[in-house]
């Protein structure tokens, strides 16, 4: 108990203590609001679409256009969608990896030798990153795109939806 006493005394004769306090205070919440807020914040539009796991990059795509085809529909003067998305590869990962370097020095020459390896754990490798894939064209049937603001109207969408260039997007009625 006497410890205790005495590290607040000592605490207390630090001078401008209640600013410390008060800075320290300021720097918690800020942790506890942005820890928060990061957690559940804006992420990346493909992530925000995709909030599941995809066994194949076939069922991504499905599920991009059943998506795609639901909202869609919902625009004022657009009937029937349907929509087909194609992708230019499939998934890909980055891997943890282990990067060994053997230095060994002759009488005259030295020569380094740096070995990667891709880190396995349980059998498996550890995959620090998934990267979706790009999505290379998207076509779009629906029925009122003969109207041009129609038409406009679900480009804009897909560009916002998907994140793809309108070159790459072609409607038809």
């Amino acid at each position: 108990m006497n410890k205790l006493k005495d590290l607040w005394g000592r605490v207390k004769n630090v001078k401008h203590f209640e600013i410390y306090i008060a800075v320290l205070i300021g720097l918690v919440i800020c942790i506890v609001y942005f820890g928060v807020t990061f957690g559940s914040g804006n992420s990346d539009k493909k992530e925000e679409i995709s909030t599941e796991e995809y066994d194949s990059s076939l069922e991504y795509v499905d599920y991009l256009e059943n998506k795609l085809c639901n909202v869609l529909s919902k625009i004022s003067g657009v009937g029937n969608v349907s929509a087909i998305i194609t992708l230019e590869c499939g998934f890909t990962y980055e891997y943890a990896t282990d990067t060994e370097t053997k230095t060994t020095t002759s009488s005259s020459n030295e020569t380094t030798i740096t070995v990667e390896e891709v880190l396995i754990v349980d059998g498996e490798p550890v995959v620090v990153k998934e990267i979706y894939p790009v999505i290379k064209g998207v076509v779009i049937v629906a029925e009122g795109s003969e109207d041009f603001a129609i038409k406009m109207d679900i480009m804009q969408a897909v560009v916002n939806i998907l994140e793809v260039d309108e070159s790459k997007i072609t409607i038809l009625s």
